[in-house]
């Protein structure tokens, strides 16, 4: 996919009257949901509306996101003026805006749906950018989910699929948007830098109190969208379920976010444009705002080095302070919605003493909750998650957390008693929280150490201070065995032995 805002014309007399037209450029914001008509009204708040445009989808009210109760706190000023955003006049009759009339009259359009319609969208507005030969018109998304292709029964990361396509995210806390005084940064992320230079500016024109930021890295930006997602209803969980006994929180929430940005390294080492992402850009990523050009992971595989993740987009700092921001229980108003998801699992498993027995009863609990299933994106992800870990070869010691909540609502009746065990009880879930983010072999250390009295343990430990013997040692078979796992065995090593066989 095609996606600059750009020809490929060598004339630079015709490349200078484009700068300048996209210096007064118009954003098109499509599918008006929470998110993006909490960023229309502060920018009319602000009074700096004059480059946006609205459309809501067919059917739908501008409004319709918010609560009676949220709407009756809104300046009635601005909402006039969030409604003449959304239609435009054709003669003396005043006509609401669609997708194609954004296409025509903007250089970058926001597609703002969640998973459930953005392929669709995506698919429709290239479309439309075709017929009406407004090819340099950028498309850009906001879904925090994976996307899913049911006849092939495959998951994946919609940026990955096309990765020229934009990405804007921003920490973005329920109904901070509609302070007059409150602030937020984002990130606007496209594989060339130019383009996500010029889109992030566009972008930041919208409000004072928004400042953007350019990025390339949108298939990990995206990631962590969806990945940050599912991890805000186990903080939520722990928020509220482990209150009284706080000490735990700071360890949850650390694996939390530390897990986020290993996955999404990880995720990064697939991208089919890597070398070009770094090797062909017309601008150097530090005057986009990078630190360094690069941050990589290696590991020590035999003697030898191999780079396993990439770790260039945690320079993000919007992309990462979203991660951190919504696992924080504000002082103020309401977490985001998939904290408040977490809430309501902590309040089911305290009112029934078990796991949801179904996914749907766990959506009722969100619902009992006031929470709309459909806007919960942590959910949708979670139910992807073993398509998602598989497709990116993402290790169990890295998504250890994930994997614990997605047994505690998707495991089996089994796996779902384990999962009860170590979340609710506070020694089990530290006990998990280090446990399960050493490696298979770093544990094998670990119990021969516990067990010093075997020879074999005791041959493995000595072998493993001479370096040479070291090595063989780690991938010998015949080395000691792992730990085999009984039935009076600690729920948390339990847990792990049913992810670890599932991995």
């Amino acid at each position: 996919m095609r996606n600059s805002f750009f020809s490929d014309s060598l004339d630079k007399r015709s490349i200078k009257q484009r700068i300048r037209r996209l210096s007064r450029a118009k954003i098109g914001f499509y599918s008006i949901g929470l998110y993006p008509a909490s960023l229309a009204y502060n920018s009319t708040m602000q009074k700096s509306e004059r480059s946006l445009l609205l459309a809501p989808r067919p059917g739908r009210d501008l409004l319709g996101a918010f609560s009676e109760d949220e709407i009756r706190g809104m300046d009635s000023r601005h909402v006039v003026k969030m409604q003449r955003l959304a239609f435009h006049k054709e003669g003396e009759a005043s006509i609401p805006n669609n997708l194609e009339y954004l296409i025509d009259k903007c250089d970058l359009v926001l597609l703002s749906a969640n998973s459930k319609y953005i392929e669709a969208d995506l698919t429709e507005a290239c479309k439309i950018r075709e017929k009406m030969r407004r090819n340099n018109v950028v498309l850009a998304c906001l879904a925090g989910s994976f996307n899913h292709d049911d006849s092939q029964n495959n998951s994946y990361v919609l940026c990955e699929k096309y990765p020229n396509l934009a990405f804007f995210s921003g920490f973005h806390r329920h109904g901070a948007l509609r302070a007059p005084v409150d602030s937020f940064t984002a990130n606007f992320c496209h594989p060339n830098a130019l383009t996500a230079l010029i889109g992030a500016q566009m972008l930041n024109k919208l409000s004072p109190n928004i400042q953007v930021a350019p990025g390339i890295h949108n298939v990990e930006a995206q990631y962590i969208k969806a990945a940050k997602n599912m991890a805000s209803i186990l903080a939520g969980f722990g928020y509220r379920y482990h209150r009284q006994n706080t000490g735990i929180l700071p360890t949850l929430l650390t694996l939390l976010l530390n897990q986020c940005l290993d996955q999404a390294a990880n995720v990064s080492m697939f991208r089919r444009d890597r070398l070009k992402l770094y090797q062909q850009q017309p601008i150097a990523l530090t005057e986009l705002g990078y630190a360094v050009p690069r941050i990589e992971a290696t590991l020590n595989k035999g003697g030898f080095t191999e780079k396993v993740r990439d770790h260039t987009f945690s320079q993000l700092t919007a992309i990462v302070a979203d991660v951190r921001g919504s696992m924080m229980l504000p002082v103020t108003g309401k977490p985001t919605r998939n904290f408040q998801a977490g809430q309501a699992l902590a309040n089911g498993m305290l009112e029934h003493g078990r796991c949801p027995i179904t996914i749907e009863e766990f959506e009722q609990w969100c619902e009992y909750a006031g929470l709309n299933k459909g806007s919960l994106e942590g959910l949708k992800a979670l139910r992807y998650w073993p398509q998602i870990e598989n497709k990116y070869s993402i290790r169990s010691h890295d998504a250890s957390m994930v994997n614990l909540l997605y047994k505690g609502l998707y495991g089996s009746e089994v796996e779902k008693d384990f999962a009860f065990a170590v979340m609710t009880e506070s020694r089990e879930l530290s006990n998990y929280c280090q446990e399960s983010v050493r490696h298979t072999h770093s544990r094998k250390y670990a119990e021969a150490l516990s067990n010093i009295e075997r020879l074999d343990a005791l041959e493995l430990i000595s072998n493993a201070v001479i370096a040479e013997n070291a090595r063989k040692a780690i991938y010998d078979d015949n080395s000691i065995e792992e730990r085999e796992i009984h039935p009076d065995d600690p729920a948390y090593l339990q847990v792990m032995d049913c992810i670890e066989q599932g991995a």
